[in-house]
């Protein structure tokens, strides 16, 4: 009976060893697949990011021809706005897109300011259309902004936190930029009534 309990304690011994580096192999195949499913999260809500914008840039120029139905002398606005759509398409990273996102809506709104001297564009139902694709698309826009976001801020901690940091290195894992709104989205308003 002696030696059996010797036998079995030598086993375990060996064994215990062997059942740790199992546990650690596994414990790192766990972390690693956490760290791509969290990267894929995050490309797929950039993806969401990006078919927003196509959808509004596409919507676009049909929005420009109404206006130029009535308002054919406001060459600048129009040539802005196709400027901004280009530069918006020409864009890569985060932070890029982000800043021709800013310019187009800005130019949009140029856009827009020019339509309100219209009343009869504004009375048309294709513009009316168009205006409330665009708007329904600039809120689909802020939903996936705000998704991609939280997926990128999870992503962002999961490889810049202990034991995570280690394999982000070892594999090459990078951080992902913010989409970030520019300081025209974040500055106020201003209003200025004119006495005619």
């Amino acid at each position: 009976m002696g030696q059996l309990s010797v036998n079995s304690a030598a086993v375990m011994a060996a064994l215990l060893p062997l059942a740790a580096i199992a546990f650690l192999v596994i414990a790192a195949v766990f972390l690693y697949n956490a760290l791509v499913l969290s990267r894929n999260r995050t490309r797929e809500a950039w993806s969401g990011i990006d078919v927003q914008l196509k959808r509004r840039s596409s919507l676009i120029p049909n929005l420009v021809e109404s206006v130029r139905g009535y308002a054919a002398h406001e060459h600048a606005v129009f040539s802005e706005v196709a400027q901004a759509r280009g530069a918006l398409a020409k864009a890569a990273g985060p932070a890029a897109i982000a800043a021709a996102d800013q310019g187009l809506t800005a130019a949009l709104g140029r856009l827009f300011a020019v339509a309100e001297n219209y009343p009869q564009l504004q009375a048309a139902k294709t513009f009316g259309q168009l205006q409330e694709e665009l708007s329904d698309t600039e809120e689909k826009i802020a939903y996936a902004r705000q998704f991609y976001n939280r997926n990128a801020l999870d992503y962002n901690t999961r490889i810049q936190t202990f034991p995570g940091n280690q394999f982000a290195k070892w594999f090459n894992f990078q951080a992902v930029e913010y989409f970030q709104a520019g300081e025209a989205a974040t500055s106020d308003v201003k209003v200025q009534f004119t006495m005619a």
